[in-house]
């Protein structure tokens, strides 16, 4: 039978999703490399450290046992939900029970079903900008609309109540808050937090607290879980995590997401159609991982602490670019607008993702323009690769746009 021509052979919601910018440029690198060109990416946000070897040996240990052939609950391991009530206890102070846990695959997929639990069509959501690039994807498939609020370096990507109290709309559902931030490595000062906790409680507004990056923070900043500075948020709230970026484990595909255990029901019913559970045995690794010491978390944190503090540097010497020095997470996210508008190599480039193509071209580093984070003239890279190949990327980058006149 012949396909009537006028109509889209994609659905009208899956063909306005974009791409993943960071999954697609953290390819083309992969893509060059295996070419021959020795491009260095400092695209895709994953440690470049192995997975810690206990939580490894758990996997195969846990391969070898028959019952985790089998599926397991929807909302996942009875174990590993109370390991992970457990784990928040013990590192954010978050007082929760096993029943408001639900295991997800990976931080993404407990984004994307915290925001189809609450949201309804038409719902907004504020959304700070700069924002990881899944958000407002995951917003709209639930059928919310994203309200970008944007901040820059003056305020060091910080957004105030002011300017979420000027984005609230009575259609204002929800509030995206992340802290550590990808990809600025902003973190909100406790002060902060609680003015934000309770402006959203004041206005009955809910927040979906990302924590992906609550280990990764420096300089004595500590990451402040807003339902633990706001108690009377805790019923309005949906704290996701996961095992990905603290223990090396992007991987394995193992988060979850904390709410009132009505939502993480509603969750785990959605999830039952979605994917049933997540794998067995990288549940069976990830209870290893949160019920285990922190200690390989300590070691990643301190090589990140370093190559932060050598990134900041020489992107602070190369002329036309600005960057504050990142308190969290392992992502510098310097502003180019400064050269942007100038020649390089015969080449106007009046746009970041111009300025970025130039700069896989000619220099041969691959970084993932501010476009795909919602504010234009800025890139973001990630320092989560080896010392050497920072350096050396940084350096080959920084000759190239020092050619910009």
């Amino acid at each position: 039978m012949a396909v009537n021509s006028t109509v889209s052979r994609i659905s009208a919601r899956i063909g306005g999703i974009a791409e993943s910018a960071t999954l697609a440029v953290d390819a083309k690198a992969k893509a060059l490399k295996a070419a021959g060109r020795p491009v260095i990416g400092f695209g895709a946000g994953e440690p470049d450290f192995p997975t810690p070897p206990a939580i490894v040996e758990a996997a195969i240990e846990a391969a070898k046992d028959p019952r985790n052939h089998r599926y397991t609950p929807a909302a996942g391991l009875p174990e590993l939900r109370e390991a992970v009530a457990a784990k928040t206890a013990r590192d954010s102070g978050y007082q929760v029970g096993a029943n408001q846990v639900l295991i997800t695959n990976g931080g993404k997929q407990a984004v994307y079903q915290a925001f189809a639990t609450v949201l309804d069509p038409g719902d907004e959501v504020i959304l700070p900008a700069p924002f990881w690039t899944t958000y407002p994807e995951s917003i709209a498939l639930a059928g919310g609309v994203p309200v970008p609020v944007v901040t820059d370096e003056s305020s060091g990507y910080l957004a105030t109540v002011e300017q979420l109290e000027a984005a609230r709309t009575p259609r204002t559902k929800a509030l995206l808050y992340c802290s550590p931030s990808n990809p600025t490595g902003a973190v909100y000062p406790r002060e902060q937090v609680e003015a934000i906790g309770r402006w959203a409680a004041e206005h009955g507004i809910w927040v979906i607290a990302d924590e992906i990056y609550e280990h990764l923070t420096y300089d004595g900043v500590t990451a402040e879980s807003m339902p633990v500075v706001v108690p009377e948020l805790a019923d309005t709230c949906i704290v996701v995590n996961g095992v990905a970026k603290t223990y090396a484990m992007t991987g394995w595909r193992v988060g979850w997401m904390i709410s009132p255990a009505d939502v993480t029901k509603a969750a785990a019913n959605l999830q039952s159609h979605l994917t049933s559970n997540v794998a067995n045995v990288s549940q069976r690794a990830a209870l290893a991982a949160v019920s285990g010491p922190l200690d390989a978390v300590h070691e990643m944190r301190a090589a990140f602490d370093r190559r932060r503090r050598t990134i900041v540097t020489l992107l602070g010497e190369i002329p036309g670019v600005e960057v504050p020095t990142p308190q969290g997470a392992f992502y510098a996210y310097p502003s180019v607008k400064g050269l942007l508008g100038k020649e390089i190599r015969g080449t106007r480039a009046n746009t970041s993702v111009e300025l970025a193509a130039l700069v896989l071209e000619h220099a041969e580093v691959a970084v993932v323009p501010g476009e795909a984070f919602g504010t234009p003239g800025y890139f973001r890279l990630s320092y989560a690769l080896g010392d050497d190949d920072l350096v050396t990327g940084v350096t080959r980058m920084g000759e190239l746009l020092r050619e910009a006149k």
